[in-house]
């Protein structure tokens, strides 16, 4: 036996076979495999296009179920957010939580939901307060009763906040001082991730449905376009935190990514009930003026192109040259929210957050790089484009607004 370890004979393909065995887990090409196959391309193994199956087959559900949802409209896109929070919220509770601690301390888990509903209010009564106002106008009894909420909201989620943190005070224990204070500061960095990233996507979805859906279309496309060139061409490795990532996965990408921006931005621009923002929290489809970014430029194709090419003249949404950046955004800068979550789940030696979607692990594995993209979106959008999209019709909305306020303070 000691011979054949040496020459490299049946005991060295055994250990070969036990190091497969466990890692039996992991996509990535043991590099033993690469060395005895004397080549870098990826090894065809079963298991791994078994794995690109349930991936797919998790990706089309998932993918529906979001493309439904966008046409049901802006509230229902609210609720979707919501959800998803929950789901993200639930994961990441459960992450560095101890079954025996928790056994300890009754009524511990309930006091992380009460911070997190106390954010949401918070959050979501800030970003929608107006839009709730300008829903119940022609019912008076309402009216006033949404009116006190906003005058009063801050106020109330001040102490319902200040009644959670009583509360973790009143239910320290001794010996467990280290335990509950961790887990509280770990739930208030829950609520920082969690809603800094949904205040910004819930902001875009009123500001119009386009405005939410292109930059998380980018953030799929981008994720996928990885996978598959990863798959199929990838041999440099481009992280080390994120072993799977290649250098062709993310430059093939970003290419792909940056075209489907600027084609989608034209399909999707040219819907109303997409572009146009929601001023209240109604279901019914919308109908508005597009703004300038949203009427076509027409450009004549040069002379040197061939008479066989089918169009003479070529439209252009200017929103298009705007998709073009967060394009750009979405598949250079926004990955780095991946590899920010594969670093973590290496620091505290778990391979994904949660188990809810099969082939992607949990919901939070999936919304990492949308967190990222959400708030740039939310910037771009108010910092170059609704100075240049201001129209008519806006202003007389807020000169509206302004005049219904004094209205009810004469009242």
């Amino acid at each position: 036996m000691q011979k054949d370890n040496d020459s490299g004979g049946p005991s060295t393909t055994s250990g070969l076979t036990g190091r497969l065995r466990r890692r039996r887990g992991s996509n990535e090409v043991p590099s033993e495999v690469v060395k005895a196959n004397g080549s870098h391309l990826l090894v065809d193994d079963t298991k791994k296009y078994k794995s690109m199956l349930i991936r797919i087959y998790s990706s089309v559900w998932m993918i529906g179920g979001f493309a439904f949802v966008i046409y049901m409209g802006h509230l229902y896109i609210w609720a979707m957010v919501v959800v998803i929070q929950i789901f993200m919220a639930r994961e990441l509770f459960n992450l560095l939580r101890r079954a025996h601690e928790d056994s300890r301390l009754p009524g511990f888990r309930l006091l992380n939901w009460h911070f997190f509903f106390t954010a949401m209010l918070f959050v979501y009564g800030r970003i929608l307060n107006q839009r709730l106002a300008n829903t119940v106008t022609s019912d008076k009894f309402l009216h006033k009763l949404v009116i006190g909420f906003i005058k009063y909201h801050m106020v109330t989620c001040y102490f319902l906040y200040i009644a959670g943190f009583m509360w973790f005070i009143l239910t320290l224990k001794k010996k467990m001082y280290k335990y509950q204070f961790g887990q509280y500061a770990w739930t208030h960095m829950i609520l920082i991730v969690v809603f800094t990233q949904s205040s910004f996507t819930v902001a875009n979805i009123f500001e119009g449905i386009f405005w939410f859906l292109l930059p998380a279309s980018l953030i799929v496309i981008n994720d996928i376009a990885a996978y598959f060139f990863g798959f199929f061409l990838g041999r440099t490795p481009l992280i080390k935190i994120s072993p799977k990532k290649t250098w062709e996965g993310f430059i093939g990408a970003s290419f792909a990514t940056v075209v489907s921006a600027f084609v989608l931005a034209n399909i999707l621009g040219r819907f109303q009930w997409l572009t146009c923002p929601r001023k209240d929290l109604s279901t019914g489809w919308l109908r508005c003026d597009p703004g300038p970014l949203f009427k076509p430029d027409y450009f004549n194709v040069p002379q040197w192109v061939p008479l066989w090419f089918p169009w003479r003249e070529i439209s252009v949404l200017p929103v298009q040259w705007h998709a073009l950046a967060l394009g750009l955004f979405s598949s250079i800068i926004a990955p780095f929210g991946g590899f920010f979550a594969s670093g973590f789940k290496r620091a505290f030696k778990f391979k994904d957050f949660g188990d809810s979607i099969p082939g992607h692990g949990g919901i939070t594995d999936r919304m990492d790089c949308q967190m990222v993209m959400a708030v740039f979106a939310y910037i771009y959008h108010q910092s170059f484009v609704v100075p240049q999209s201001l129209s008519i019709e806006a202003i007389m909305d807020q000169v509206d607004g302004t005049s219904r306020k004094f209205t009810e303070l004469n009242l």
